[in-house]
């Protein structure tokens, strides 16, 4: 049973920031910060199915494919790397690649990769803080500069580069050609409201991602049986004997607790296990009045906010 302020673990990256606020106060010397990797507290503790990040982008980040579960075991992972992504702030020129432009024969997307062409082929999308990005296993994607992202994955490292900006470092043909799906991205499915504090924004089998927002002064219970993260964004709140505030993240596993909403509110994001919902993983204690109150009926939402968009026009 457990409930922990998650640590930090620093992954710097030719990409990345020198400049962490308001996400995180850690100096990083004048060395670009790409990544915070939210880890146990307890250092003793088994991974977790997932992993949660901060990105900090000052450049694009390279071109890239993640592996689907059965390549990835095929040559020798644990398992692949389905993600989301959480934009939390955004330049106004700031965009995202997600898929091709157009479907490629396995042929045509190794030459493309081979000669750099791949870069004109990738279809980018502006973006802006509230956006929220599905990124299946196989989609070709990237991140561009001026973005500080949250993001949920499958606990995996694997990434299989396709073009890197002339940064001089390895590319990933033959494995990229294998794992990607070359063509658009897939849609994504339907975000769903559980009530007015709570949204499903992503649904897969790997994870659910939620997107809530506590009113202040809220009293809520949180409980799971399965491994769950939650990421302070805005306001603050008290999680058991844990204060949050942005930039924090609990862990919580098979345990429960009340989450005391600070004057503030607060809005988070919560990430748990696929591939179903929960919607008794929070469950509101009392309203502002004192009125007992319990989760409304799943009723599908359509978010505004949600990727991807029309295209940008290319000119």
């Amino acid at each position: 049973m457990t409930i922990e302020l998650a640590s930090v673990e620093i992954k710097q990256k030719p990409w990345g920031s020198t400049n962490l606020l308001p996400w995180n106060g850690t100096s990083t010397d004048g060395a670009p910060v790409g990544e915070l990797w939210f880890q146990r507290a307890d250092t003793a503790a088994p991974d977790t199915a997932l992993l949660l990040k901060l990105l900090f982008t000052t450049e694009p980040l390279s071109i890239q494919v993640h592996p689907d579960d059965a390549f990835a075991r095929s040559i020798g992972l644990a398992n692949g790397k389905t993600e989301a992504w959480y934009i939390l702030s955004a330049g106004p020129d700031a965009r995202i690649a997600l898929g091709l432009k157009h479907t490629l024969s396995s042929l045509e997307l190794r030459s493309a990769i081979a000669d750099g062409s791949i870069v004109d082929m990738v279809q980018w999308y502006p973006a802006r803080a509230g956006d929220v990005v599905y990124v299946p296993a196989g989609t070709i994607h990237s991140v561009g500069a001026g973005i500080v992202l949250a993001e949920v994955q499958q606990r995996s490292d694997a990434t299989f580069r396709l073009f890197d900006y002339g940064r001089q470092r390895e590319l990933h043909i033959d494995n990229a050609v294998v794992a990607a799906i070359a063509g658009p991205a897939k849609r994504p499915s339907t975000p769903m409201q559980f009530d007015e504090a709570r949204k499903a924004v992503v649904v897969d089998a790997h994870f659910v991602l939620e997107q809530i927002e506590f009113l202040p002064g809220s009293v809520w219970t949180i409980e799971v049986q399965k491994e769950a993260w939650l990421l302070a964004i805005s306001g603050s709140a008290q999680i058991g004997s844990v204060k949050v505030a942005p930039g924090e993240a609990i862990f919580v596993e098979g345990d429960r607790a009340d989450i005391q909403v600070g004057d503030r509110g607060l809005k988070t994001l919560l990430a748990y296990i696929g591939p179903h919902v929960d919607p008794w993983a929070l469950k509101q204690r009392c309203d502002n009045v004192g009125r007992h109150s319990s989760p409304a009926p799943l009723i599908a939402a359509v978010s505004e906010n949600f990727l991807p968009k029309a295209p940008e026009v290319q000119t």
